[in-house]
């Protein structure tokens, strides 16, 4: 028995942005004696109940005609790769994709991936957890979000603190935590930021100082105004 495989070498699950290309390239594996009769990509739902397979495209090996798809769809075959092409991606386009290689005798093998809308950053929040001082930053649904932080609009410092090496999370050091924390959210389609607010005490200790003083103030007068007096 012969194994012809076939599996899609593109990193999964793949995002693309809305407009652009999507390109899947797959590699097909056989033994020299086997021969490729048609090659079938085709697109379905990723979930749900109604998973109705769509065929993209079908070409035969040694053709240059194919059959199905449409004007935005382009098909290739080079060697032993075969590419598929989708031109103005839509949210319509996501699924599951296949391709599916079939031989002279019938047999085929099939190779999956999974295709998904790339999302733009979306709800970012800061929360902290005071136990361990550390700031945590949350991001509701983004593709591939890339954290970063600030303090009193100025790049973290060690003496602030240090950034978890996914980034969504800021260990402060100083004491106490006082300031302007934000953190900044951002992928290939923009970023959104959200601040914590830490109160400072150095306000308070300027209040108590100037109480002292008004009070000194007050005794110095009315020991002025009971010596004229006297």
């Amino acid at each position: 028995f012969w194994c012809m495989s076939v599996h899609i070498v593109n990193e999964q699950p793949v995002h693309v942005i809305p407009g652009a290309t999507l390109v899947l390239t797959a590699r097909i594996q056989k033994d020299p004696r086997e021969e490729i009769s048609t090659i079938t990509w085709a697109r379905e739902a990723e979930t749900g109940t109604d998973r109705t397979k769509v065929t993209l495209a079908t070409c035969p090996a040694k053709g240059p005609k194919c059959s199905g798809g449409g004007p935005d769809v382009q098909m290739s075959l080079e060697q032993q790769e075969t590419t598929l092409q989708v031109n103005s991606y839509t949210s319509a386009d996501s699924g599951e994709y296949s391709v599916t290689v079939t031989d002279g005798s019938g047999g085929n093998a099939t190779g999956r991936c999974i295709v998904r809308e790339y999302e733009a950053v979306h709800h970012v929040s800061v929360s902290i957890n005071t136990s361990h001082s550390s700031l945590i930053c949350h991001e509701a649904w983004g593709t591939d979000p890339s954290f970063s932080w600030l303090h009193e609009r100025a790049a973290i410092t060690q003496q602030v603190g240090r950034v978890s090496k996914d980034g969504s999370m800021l260990f402060v050091t100083m004491t106490p935590i006082c300031g302007h924390f934000t953190c900044m959210v951002g992928n290939r389609l923009g970023y959104s930021s959200a601040t914590y607010t830490a109160p400072c005490e150095s306000g308070g200790r300027g209040t108590t100082v100037a109480v002292v003083c008004l009070v000194l103030l007050l005794l110095v007068c009315g020991a002025a105004l009971a010596f004229l007096l006297w």
